[in-house]
């Protein structure tokens, strides 16, 4: 019998449906081997009084959900994605008003700021590609003429939405290739200077967009790819490194999102299709996990208690390792499609495990 709540903070997609289902499942299944009661909710499902909610939970003898109004739980594990302003404002709303109750995570920031942050870390800054807001076309063709290959990215953007990628082929030609807003791939296309603007017509890109220097991500066979590490407390408080793996993204897309018809493939097995010395490989994995340790432990530090992170790298022809970008609400799935069964459960056991052990410590002993 279960003896502690969990809330699980979700956010409705179009039709009432929510994004991991499944994933929430999963937890619910483990929770309940851990003595913790998973209830699912979003903003809307709270009750007039705003103290109560109108919480999903899954019933294992019948493998279904139902529904119980119930006290809001006093550990909340917030897995939004915004995908929207409404959402952006519903979840800011209801963190504001209930911040008297405790979070696995704080919230980081967009992009941009994630990106100025990240920077103060001279380790960390070592990794990091140049990066400057969008701010005309002027200074993104002078960005072009510095690194030749480019990407436009929206600051909060998330699945690959809304990406593109601009490459020099001198001539004042680039090759224009990505995704749009609702992330359907924009094949590549030749473009002078004038027409970038007006093929981004509508994207409203000054304010919203940065540009980010392009590290090569092209396979032999045209595909791009990076690797998606996930770092997670564990049930004692600390750090542990779950795994990383390979995503290679689907022809004629510049990103390699699962969401957005990527495959997954083992970091090793990737890696030895680009580097042939094991030594060179086994260099490259310990400067990726030092990396995502020293990420983990700075972004804590700047923005209070987290509970895990996800962290996409890349690694150039010489091996030198980039950090991509930080995700504070990672998916694991990655590491279900490459077989690696055991990660798999780590991923999704171990916020449990933490929940439990914030959960068993006494109010004082909480510092967050």
């Amino acid at each position: 019998m279960s003896i502690y709540q969990l809330g699980v903070l979700a956010m409705y997609l179009p039709g009432k449906k929510l994004e991991e289902l499944s994933f929430f499942r999963k937890l619910s299944v483990h929770g309940q081997k851990l003595g913790i009661e998973v209830l699912v909710f979003t903003p809307d499902d709270l009750d007039g009084s705003m103290n109560k909610i109108n919480a999903l939970f899954f019933h294992t003898p019948t493998l279904k959900w139902y529904r119980k109004r119930v006290p809001i739980p006093g550990l909340i594990y917030d897995r939004c994605r915004y995908q929207g302003v409404d959402n952006f404002h519903k979840i800011s709303k209801f963190r504001t008003r209930y911040s008297k109750l405790r979070y696995l995570s704080k919230p980081l920031a967009n992009k941009w700021t994630m990106h100025q942050i990240l920077l103060e870390n001279a380790e960390i800054a070592a990794h990091l590609p140049e990066t400057v807001r969008y701010s005309g076309d002027k200074d993104l063709l002078k960005f072009l003429k510095q690194h030749q290959r480019v990407f436009l990215k929206p600051r909060n953007g998330t699945g690959g939405r809304g990406i593109v990628r601009l490459q020099s082929m001198g001539d004042s030609l680039f090759i224009l290739q990505g995704r749009d807003p609702q992330r359907r791939i924009i094949n590549a296309q030749k473009v002078n200077a004038t027409q970038i603007s007006s093929r981004l017509s509508g994207w409203r890109l000054e304010g919203r967009y940065i540009v980010q220097q392009g590290i090569p991500l092209t396979l032999k066979d045209g595909r791009v790819h990076d690797f998606r590490m996930l770092v997670q407390k564990n049930g004692k408080g600390q750090w542990q490194i779950t795994g990383c793996a390979g995503r290679v993204g689907p022809k004629n897309s510049v990103t390699s999102n699962l969401h957005g018809g990527g495959t997954a493939t083992p970091m090793e097995l990737l890696l030895k299709r680009r580097f042939a010395d094991m030594a060179k490989i086994n260099a490259i994995k310990n400067e990726a996990y030092e990396l995502g340790m020293n990420v983990a432990h700075f972004t804590e530090e700047k923005f209070g208690i987290q509970c895990e992170i996800g962290i996409d790298l890349a690694v150039d022809s010489n091996g030198k390792v980039w950090l991509l970008e930080v995700n504070p609400k990672p998916s694991r799935e990655v590491f279900y499609r490459i077989g690696e069964r055991e990660t798999y459960r780590n991923a999704i056991v171990r916020p449990l495990e933490y929940a439990l052990w914030l959960l068993k410590k006494k109010p004082s002993d909480n510092n967050e």
